[in-house]
C-alpha cells in the first residue's frame, strides 16, 4: 500500500513508518518536523489548507494513498496548556479526517489513547482487566479530545459507508531504551497506578497499525493496544490488592498478564504482541 503517515517523526511514528516500510509499504510522511527528501511533507495539521494540499500533492505525485495513518498530536496531558491540547488536537484530527473524505481515502487508521477508559484512575475502574466494553470516562482535556474524536469519527463513517475509521486506544509507548527504568517501579505501586501499570512495545503499536490496516472493514471500531505483561516484577494479585482494592476482578488475572485487556484486537485484527521489556538486556 502507498500509506500517508501524520506525526511521522514523533516516538511512535517513527517505529510505525520504519516498520510499515520493512513490510514493504510505501510510506509518506506528514509532520511539523523531520528530515526533508522524499517521502516526507513538512505540515502543520492544524492548517485545513496545509493538510489538503499536501494531501492533494502526494496524490498527484504518486497516483493515489491507499490508506492514512494519524498519529500526530501532542501526546498526553501536562505538556502544553489545557486549551492548547484542545485546539491543536482536535482540530488536527478533523482536519485530517475530513481531508482523507474529500480527497476518498477509505482507510484511516489513527491513535486514540488508553485515557479514554478512565486514567488516572483516581476514580477506581469498574473492574480489572479494563477492556472496551464500558463507556468512554475522559477525566482530562486531552483524554476528552480522544473521546471527541472517536464520536466524530463513528459519525464520518455514518455519512460515508464506505470508510473504515480505526482507533487504537494505545498504551504509554515504551521504545528499548526505556527499559532500564522499569525495575524502579517495583518500589512503589502507586507510581504507575494512573494506567494499571501498563505500556505498549512501539514495535507492537506499528505491528497494530499494519493489522489493522489489513484487515479493519468499513466502519469505525476501536481496540485497546498494549503489552502482553504490565511493568511490573510484583504479581497482580498482590498490586490489586493494596492499589484497588474492592474492585471487581473478572476471570485470572495472571501474575504478570497485562491489566488491559487485548483479547479484542487479538480476535478481530489479528493483533498478538512480540516484545516485552523482561526479555531485554
Amino acid at each position: 500500500m502507498r500509506i500517508a503517515v501524520t506525526g511521522s517523526s514523533g516516538k511512535l511514528g517513527t517505529v510505525v513508518v520504519r516498520e510499515l516500510r520493512a513490510a514493504g509499504h510505501e510510506v509518506i510522511g506528514l509532520d511539523v518536523a523531520g528530515t526533508r527528501g522524499f517521502g516526507f511533507v513538512q505540515t502543520d495539521l492544524t492548517d485545513y489548507g496545509q493538510v489538503i494540499d499536501a494531501l492533494t500533492s502526494v496524490q498527484d505525485r504518486h497516483d493515489g494513498v491507499d490508506a492514512l495513518v494519524h498519529l500526530a498530536a501532542i501526546p498526553a496531558p501536562g505538556i502544553r496548556p489545557d486549551v492548547a491540547v484542545f485546539h491543536n488536537n482536535i482540530a488536527a484530527t478533523f482536519n485530517v479526517f475530513w481531508a482523507a473524505v474529500r480527497l476518498g481515502i477509505t482507510k484511516i487508521v489513527y491513535a486514540s489513547s488508553e485515557t479514554v477508559q478512565g486514567l488516572p484512575f483516581d476514580v477506581p475502574p469498574p473492574y480489572v482487566p479494563v477492556d472496551e466494553a464500558y463507556p468512554a470516562r475522559p477525566e482530562s482535556v486531552y483524554s476528552l479530545v480522544k473521546h471527541l474524536e472517536e464520536t466524530m469519527a463513528v459519525e464520518l463513517v455514518r455519512w460515508h459507508p464506505d470508510t473504515s475509521i480505526t482507533a487504537l486506544r494505545f498504551s504509554n509507548v515504551m521504545v528499548p531504551g526505556d527499559y532500564a527504568e522499569f525495575p524502579d517501579f517495583d518500589a512503589d505501586a502507586r507510581r504507575r497506578k494512573w494506567n494499571l501499570w501498563s505500556y505498549i512495545d512501539a514495535r507492537d503499536g506499528a505491528q497494530a497499525v499494519l493489522r489493522a490496516l489489513q484487515s479493519a472493514p468499513a466502519g469505525f471500531d476501536h481496540f485497546l493496544i498494549a503489552a502482553a505483561d504490565t511493568v511490573m516484577s510484583r504479581p497482580n494479585a498482590e498490586l490489586v490488592a493494596e492499589v484497588f482494592p474492592g474492585v471487581e476482578v473478572r476471570g485470572d488475572l495472571g501474575v504478570h498478564d497485562s491489566l488491559f485487556s487485548t483479547e479484542k484486537a487479538r480476535r478481530l485484527l489479528g493483533y498478538a504482541p512480540q516484545h516485552s521489556w523482561r526479555d531485554e538486556d
